[in-house]
């Protein structure tokens, strides 16, 4: 409010006029801070990338995939969504790879408990080219239990770190001998007490050999539920929890087989092939890889990049889609 009387207008008056210059250096302040925004417009690019690299494009607000792809935003999803989601990909990823299986050769229990064994730190091709040597040496535990190291160090030597395997399968092999009478156990608590084999062992042998559904939580399904965001956790007994109270426990085996195919194939821990994956509109991670079409195709492995997989002798139904059989140890190609 203002004061009353002519002495009021007057030093209203001289207050204006005081005023004027702060009004004028304003307007020239704000002549320049548009002009300075006008050129920042000018040199700031016409559009915002497509995907932003290292994060998942789902969670950044206003920022599209490229492609047209419209990933979800796990950021805000509920436990339903999640779990439909979860489902949905899994479904997505058993009409991309209803072949699907596990990539160790085997003829019985005993065959892939071992394998297993031998497949850590090193592929299942590497395992596959070597383990036919050491069975045909060896078919049976009591055989592999009574064998000299030596030897089968050598055998093993192509898998890397065979010392360490050897004593591993020598002793599930007199375990087997001596306490299940020369039987693989059907027991996720028997299969752990074995020398060399934890519970992704366990729950290999257990789903292949025996039809009893576990969840395998190796390094490509360790990276690939993280990267969905089904759950946040590293400890791979945590993830297996966490994974398997979003599916039926029937379908534990199989959704193994799924997403540790599409790792191998299409989902790469370094390049991800984003272009060419079925499930992209369902990932909060797409665009950490390549997404063009064209490029990210020549990133596909095995079977889906025409090359051949990594068994041997692949069930029928691999070959009847395509798949070739891996070549033996010092094959060459």
């Amino acid at each position: 409010m203002g004061e009353q009387g002519p002495d009021g207008g007057r030093k209203t008056a001289k207050a204006t006029k005081k005023a004027a210059p702060a009004k004028r250096v304003t307007a020239r302040e704000g002549a320049v801070k548009k002009k300075a925004e006008k050129s920042i417009k000018k040199q700031a690019p016409a559009k915002k990338p497509a995907v932003a690299p290292k994060k998942a494009a789902a969670a950044v607000k206003g920022v599209a995939a490229a492609k047209t792809v419209a990933p979800s935003a796990p950021r805000g999803e509920s436990r339903t969504a999640l779990v439909r989601r979860a489902r949905r990909i899994n479904r997505e990823l058993a009409e991309v790879f209803p072949y699907a299986h596990p990539e160790l050769d085997f003829e019985n229990p005993f065959q892939l408990v071992v394998a297993t064994v031998l497949s850590a730190q090193t592929t299942d091709l590497r395992v596959n080219q070597t383990t036919p040597g050491l069975f045909a040496k060896y078919p049976t535990p009591e055989d592999l239990a009574a064998a000299d190291p030596e030897e089968v160090e050598e055998i093993l030597r192509p898998t890397g770190f065979f010392r360490a395997k050897t004593k591993s399968v020598i002793g599930l092999s007199k375990a087997l001998a001596e306490d299940f009478g020369g039987e693989v156990p059907g027991r996720l608590e028997d299969l752990v007490k074995l020398p060399g084999v934890g519970r992704k062992t366990a729950f290999v042998v257990l789903g292949n050999a025996f039809g009893r559904p576990g969840i395998t939580v190796d390094t490509h399904f360790q990276r690939l539920v993280r990267r969905w965001q089904w759950t946040a956790e590293t400890d791979p007994d945590k993830i297996e929890a966490a994974v398997g109270a979003l599916f039926p426990k029937s379908d534990w085996t199989d959704l193994s087989h799924h997403v540790i195919w599409h790792g191998r194939r299409i989902c790469h821990a370094r390049k991800p092939a984003c272009g060419a994956c079925p499930i992209a509109p369902l990932c909060p991670a797409y665009g950490e890889g390549e997404t063009d079409p064209e490029k990210a195709e020549k990133l596909l492995k095995y079977e889906k990049g025409g090359f051949p997989g990594q068994r041997l002798n692949p069930p029928q139904a691999y070959l009847d889609a395509g798949g070739k059989p891996a070549p033996p140890l010092g094959a060459a190609g």
